[in-house]
């Protein structure tokens, strides 16, 4: 099967789970490419340059495909651009709830008209969490197939075994939504320092999180956060907050604490009690790669996308 992959970038959160999923379907034996378009690095003009360009890029492009998967709104237009049997469009997230909480007003407005029209533009519509589903069903009244991230338990082979240190890590962007103002504000309440890595290559985060006694995810709004997934492998205890996606797959007591969103005085505590509480750290993290071990490998998933796109071309 011929499949071509649109995204923005190909790093980062969304990025790597588009990385994993291209590993796992080429070693399935299909022909995986992926669209690469510049943009303008200026922040208000990465995506609408972005848009723009995809879809020069994509009619340029004179290969036919039987599939092409885009993710997120602004993939859409170059998506309907591009010569296929089927489109696929994934948002992990909802495009127009997180453009309005960075830009007020008009931004917020034009997300929701864009991603309105982007949903269909698409034969099938997929999401990695749950609570996106449910959020678009309720505001769009469209039906999204939910399919779970993988993780390629085999990029860790690289990541050095590294002595812990009493830190406290934050792996994400330096964004609103990612509630890292949150957790800077009570860095004097915690027990321990606080790294952020929010530009980094993955291969450092990965060692700078592996070193660390506690992963914090501050977050006001998510889906499904890779980073759980990198942290329970990585055996790391996880604080987050209850939004989104995050309480499907952290239970709190049992491979996480959950904490409610913007709610500072409970982020402190919560960490500083993984700091403090060695037993209960075990008993997370033991858990927590129980659960990544049993549920979100290749080998557990690769069924799940097959089966997606088959079925898909059949329709």
């Amino acid at each position: 099967m011929k499949v071509l992959f649109i995204s923005p970038k190909y790093t980062g959160g969304n990025g790597a789970y588009i990385t994993r999923v291209t590993g796992m379907l080429r070693r399935h034996g299909f022909e995986v490419s992926r669209l690469e378009a510049p943009h303008i690095p200026i922040k208000n003009l990465k995506n609408p340059s972005f848009v723009l360009l995809g879809a020069i890029r994509a009619l340029a492009d004179r290969e036919s495909y039987d599939i092409v998967h885009a993710f997120n709104v602004p993939s859409a237009l170059a998506m309907r651009c591009t010569r296929a049997k089927k489109r696929v469009l994934s948002i992990n997230g909802v495009f127009s709830d997180q453009i309005g909480m960075i830009h007020t007003g008009a931004a917020g407005r034009l997300a929701r008209l864009a991603e309105s029209q982007a949903t269909q533009w698409a034969d099938r519509l997929a999401t990695d969490s749950k609570a996106t589903k449910r959020r678009y069903r309720d505001v769009l009244g469209v039906d999204f197939e939910h399919i779970p991230s993988p993780l390629d338990t085999e990029e860790f082979e690289d990541i050095p075994k590294v002595p812990k240190k009493r830190q406290v890590a934050y792996v994400g962007r330096e964004s609103y939504e990612k509630g890292i103002d949150v957790l800077r504000g009570v860095e004097d309440k915690i027990d321990a320092e606080v790294v952020y890595c929010t530009d980094l290559p993955w291969r450092e985060a990965m060692t700078r999180l592996r070193e660390s006694s506690v992963i914090a995810i501050p977050s006001r709004v998510e889906s499904m956060p890779q980073v759980i997934l990198e942290a329970f492998y990585l055996k790391v205890p996880i604080v987050a907050t209850s939004v989104g996606g995050i309480p499907e797959i952290i239970t709190n007591e049992n491979n996480g604490l959950l904490v409610p969103p913007e709610d500072p005085d409970r982020l402190a505590n919560s960490i500083n009690r993984l700091l403090n509480d060695g037993d209960l750290a075990s008993t997370l993290t033991r858990n927590g790669f129980r659960y990544v071990t049993e549920f979100r490998t290749y080998d557990a998933l690769l069924p799940r996308y097959v089966e997606f796109y088959e079925d898909l071309l059949a329709s």
